[in-house]
């Protein structure tokens, strides 16, 4: 597997045991260590690479332990710091990795619950931690932008001078981010005051600004729509067309009057397929609302199981293996593919589908 197969591999497994782990001993044996193992690539079981409960005596706090330390060419390169799943990451719980940072050679700390993890280096004063993350990734909602910086922290690939260039620049990308998604949703008053002054040539009264704020988001709104609208029709035109023998079709208005329960066997090769368009457009939307609902003739993969909210349709019972994508007006075009790994070749147009539904 490749690396985002192998963090889509560990996303399934923790939505699978989530409601399980109630302890953080728990949390790091079923999550943290699969993570430093089969993600990031180090092995857990030799203590000279991975050493959990590392001791390093700081001032008067003698014996205190951090989760794990991971060892490369014979110097501690990364902290790693556990709590349970579910618990809320606060930097202010993470006195041990400041302590730690500053008498190690670390230049990487990582604090993580198991399913989101943060990490952290010295932009702000050398040796110092800072207290704002570089990266940040959540393993239910893997953000595929940030992929490739993951990528540098591997065993294979670990650069720290590469890492170190680019955390600057990730750091403060992913704070605007956040800064954008709250003002979209929810704008300040300077920031609707920001495009009331460049169209509207009146005095901005108290009224004024509340009408500003409603057409702010509906403007937001719009434009967001329109580019996946853009993304859906573009991902659409790449694909080559179907042949004449598999027509594109209107989604029915009731699929469940294909159905008939008794007789629908889902296969396991429906269920991997279900679970590989599941692992691609669980990026762009939460992976709870994507539903899978077999039927006579195929088997649809849905968003909040609604069969008005088609993602796509597999088309397994037959000799020759079909997706079913659908356009902007839910019409659906068969695709013939060979194997459930050519799903991943229609993961754009899957992405675009799923966010019309965000």
């Amino acid at each position: 597997m490749d690396f985002t197969e192998r963090l889509n591999v560990l996303s399934v497994k923790i939505k699978q045991q989530i409601n399980a782990i109630t302890t953080e001993e728990a949390t790091k044996t079923a999550f943290v260590m699969p993570f430093i193992h089969n993600v990031l690539g180090y092995d857990v079981f030799d203590p000279s690479e991975v050493t959990p409960e590392f001791v390093c005596d700081v001032g008067t706090k003698k014996g205190e332990k951090i989760d794990y330390a991971i060892i490369k060419n014979n110097e501690v390169q990364i902290l790693i710091e556990c709590k349970k799943i579910g618990e809320p990451l606060n930097i202010n719980h993470a006195s041990q990795l400041f302590r730690y940072f500053h008498v190690t050679n670390a230049r990487i700390s990582i604090l993580t619950n198991g399913q989101i993890y943060r990490f952290y280096t010295d932009l702000d004063a050398p040796n110092k931690m800072d207290e704002k993350p570089f990266l940040e990734i959540d393993l239910l909602d893997i953000d595929e932008n940030i992929i490739p910086e993951l990528k540098k922290l591997t065993k294979a690939s670990f650069d720290l001078e590469s890492i170190i260039n680019a955390a600057g620049e990730l750091k403060y990308v992913s704070q605007i981010k956040k800064i954008i998604h709250i003002q979209l949703n929810n704008p300040e008053d300077d920031f609707v005051k920001f495009f009331a002054s460049r169209v509207y040539d009146g005095i901005l009264t108290q009224k004024v600004r509340e009408s500003f704020l409603n057409l702010t988001k509906k403007a937001a709104t719009q434009y967001i729509n329109d580019q996946i609208n853009e993304r859906l029709k573009s991902a659409i035109t790449g694909i080559p067309a179907i042949s004449a023998e598999q027509p594109s079709e209107a989604l029915p208005e009731d699929v469940d009057s294909q159905k008939d329960d008794s007789d629908v066997v889902t296969t396991h090769e429906e269920l991997e397929g279900y679970h590989v368009v599941k692992a691609i457009t669980r990026t762009v939307l939460d992976a709870s609302r994507i539903t899978q609902r077999d039927t006579k003739s195929y088997f649809g993969i849905l968003v909040d199981d609604n069969n008005r909210k088609p993602i796509c349709r597999l088309h397994f019972n037959r000799s020759q293996k079909y997706i079913g994508l659908f356009d902007i007006d839910k019409n659906e075009t068969r695709h013939p593919i060979g194997t459930v790994d050519d799903i991943y070749s229609f993961a754009d147009i899957l992405k675009a589908t799923a966010s019309l539904y965000i």
